[in-house]
Order: C-alpha cells, then structure tokens, then sequence
C-alpha cells in the first residue's frame, strides 16, 4: 500500500476541523488537526507533513505568521484559508510564502482537488519538460538570462554565481518564463501551467508570485505587459 500524504492542518473552529478531518481521511488522507498556530508550529516541527492547511485566522500565532515560520524552515507547500476572497489576509498569506488559497465556506471535493494539485506540481517540480531552449545561451540543462543562470535538471538557480533559494512554486514559475523568453504569458495561462487551475482562478496569485520571483531573481528580469501579462526579459 503507498504510503499515506500527511496533512496538517489547522483550523479553530472545532465544527470545521472535524468535519474536514473526517472528510480528508475518507479520501485517503493522514491528517493531524490543531486549534491554533502554537500548537500547529510544534506539530509541523514534530511530524513534518507533506502539506499545511492554514486557516488565517487562529489564536496563539495567526495562520499568516504561521507560515512564514514553516517557510523559514521548508519548502512544504502551504495552502491558506480564508473567510473572505476579497481579504486583505489573502494576499498577506502568499506573501508570506503560501502557494494557494481556498474561500470559506469550500466544497470538500473542490479541497480536495486543490491539494492534490499542490501536490502534482511539486512532485513534478523536478521533472520540468520544458526550458531546453531559450535565453542568451544553454548547454545542457544550463540557461542563462544576464547574470541568471537557471539548470532545469539539477533544478538549481544562480544569480551573480550566488545560489537563489527558491520554493517548488517559484521555480514551477522560473521554468515558465525561461522555456519561452521574450514571450508574454498571460495570468491564466500562468494560472494553468503553474498552478494546475482547470477552471478561472484568482490571479493575485500569479501577481505575488511574480512580485516573489522578483525580489529573489532580479527586480527588472520578468517584465510587466499591460493587459496581457509577464515576460521574462531574454
């Protein structure tokens, strides 16, 4: 039997944690649930799951400042929750480091599918098809944009010669831009390659992502086109 995807999450309303619980273990899932962001910090350091479930708002620690602690410490992807789309706390938590988001209340099913999406895009962080072509020159998996150098098999960056830390959600992106550079790729063709969406999907996401990149890959690299979208500049 595989084994199972572990889940944290946490979640202070005892109704919904219970009942989302129940509802991730029937679809196969190991779930540890916690009340507050303390408790789900130490839970997070003692189990190191697969993936977090924040809520936003928790006593103790907030979900926001929980995930910047567990994005200090690992690249687990973390989805956020949210009471409110339009919240403020939406775009807080991905720039914290979160990779998705869900409105409350959510459908379990549609949960459900957003984790195993999360899940899909970073089991295959490693295993991009693209990026073989492109940039000022490549040698191997080795392209090269100015003083960035991106190895789309070692799944390593560098920029001045110094390492880029970036997260499986970052670099899913970074792959993007460099298999087609020079090329705009719009919000929801980003929302499909990168973020997995089927369906229309918030593109704040795409936004803070690329804000994200831009602070880690060089602030003028991926270019803004009105209207249509990001560009990586070739």
């Amino acid at each position: 039997m595989a084994e199972q995807t572990h889940v944290l999450f946490v979640e202070d309303d005892d109704v919904i944690r219970e009942a989302t619980q129940l509802a991730l273990e029937r679809d196969g899932f190991a779930v540890t649930a916690m009340p507050d962001g303390l408790s789900g910090l130490e839970a997070f350091r003692a189990d190191r799951p697969d993936i977090a479930l924040l809520d936003v708002m928790v006593p103790g620690l907030d979900g926001v400042s929980l995930c910047r602690r567990i994005r200090d410490e690992s690249t687990v992807p973390v989805i956020m929750l949210s009471a409110r789309a339009d919240s403020i706390d939406v775009v807080l938590g991905l720039e914290a480091g979160a990779d998705d988001y869900v409105t409350k209340p959510f459908d379990g099913a549609v949960l459900v599918a957003r984790i195993r999406a999360v899940l899909r895009r970073f089991g295959h962080a490693s295993g991009h098809d693209r990026g073989e072509d492109g940039g000022d020159g490549a040698a191997g998996g080795l392209l090269t944009f100015g003083d960035l150098e991106v190895d789309t098999e070692g799944m390593e960056v560098r920029r001045a010669g110094q390492p880029v830390a970036l997260t499986p959600t970052e670099m899913r992106l970074l792959l993007e831009f460099s298999s087609a550079p020079g090329t705009v790729l719009s919000r929801d063709k980003l929302l499909e390659r990168v973020w997995d969406y089927g369906w229309g999907g918030d593109t704040r996401v795409v936004d803070v992502h690329v804000q994200r990149l831009r602070q880690k890959i060089g602030q003028d690299r991926v270019e803004t086109v009105r209207g249509f979208g990001y560009k990586l500049k070739a």
